[in-house]
């Protein structure tokens, strides 16, 4: 899950820009509406980055949004808002661009929300929720380790054939097989996620004599290659249980999920 980039530009504020080499295709209305070798990435958020199209690689129409049509950013500079046309799709205001923008390589590409498109593919592979980041990477170890996890002083699950998986920027997060997890005191709830690494995670909140904690702990039943095996595994947030390793309770961590 690596990408060749360019050398990085230098970074206005908390913006960086990338090219990658990936060829990226944008659907909207069942069309293609942007195919690129030299997508920009660009970090707009500290997580992870958005794609710019360059313009040459915008296939549908772009037309004036209605509405406030400037977009603000000190940053990346002011930018035009426009609507996407794809046949008879329309996706109104999912466009922008920086025309004068104070990074070059933006004032000629065109940022689309991501969520405004039907799909998106890094070359043939569909891709969920935002670009993969090309510097995040995802490693699963098996492990011997004792792993105890207690929602309101009730052990909910315990295992000593955990997998730990190892995700750049964050925790640490301990995977237990579900003959290890007391199911009956989870029930399934409507949440569902897609992870560009991981793939497609199902939820389930616990249930103890202290009440419901909705959406605390988290499945992939047909993970991404990469992830694999964490297939079927049950994982719980950290953040917001006591989680002992070899006896030893665990500092809860901060992340954006706690």
């Amino acid at each position: 899950m690596t990408m060749t980039t360019t050398a990085p530009t230098p970074a206005r504020g908390r913006v960086r820009v990338e090219t990658g080499r990936k060829r990226v295709r944008a659907y909207l209305g069942g069309q293609v509406v942007a195919d690129t070798t030299a997508p920009l990435l660009v970090w707009e958020r500290p997580y992870y980055p958005t794609y710019y199209i360059p313009i040459a690689d915008v296939r549908a129409e772009l037309v004036p949004a209605a509405g406030a049509a400037v977009v603000r950013s000190p940053s990346r500079g002011d930018g035009r808002r426009l609507s996407v046309r794809a046949g008879d799709a329309v996706a109104e205001g999912a466009a922008v661009r920086h025309e004068g923008s104070p990074f070059p390589e933006l004032r000629d590409a065109i940022r689309l929300e991501w969520d405004a498109m039907d799909a998106w593919f890094e070359e043939d592979e569909e891709v969920f929720t935002h670009p993969r980041d090309p510097y995040t990477r995802v490693d699963v170890l098996p492990s011997s380790r004792h792993v105890r996890v207690d929602v309101d002083g009730v052990t909910v699950a315990e295992s000593t054939s955990p997998r730990l998986l190892f995700e750049t920027g964050l925790p640490v997060r301990h995977y237990l097989p579900r003959p290890h997890v007391r199911m009956h005191l989870l029930a399934p709830s409507d949440l569902e996620t897609h992870c560009p690494y991981k793939g497609r995670a199902r939820y389930w909140s616990v249930r103890t004599a202290g009440g419901e904690h909705r959406d605390l702990a988290w499945s992939y039943a047909t993970p991404l290659p990469e992830s694999r095996a964490i297939a079927g595994l049950v994982c719980f947030f950290e953040e917001r249980v006591d989680l002992y390793v070899d006896g030893a309770l665990q500092e809860r961590p901060r992340s954006r999920f706690g």
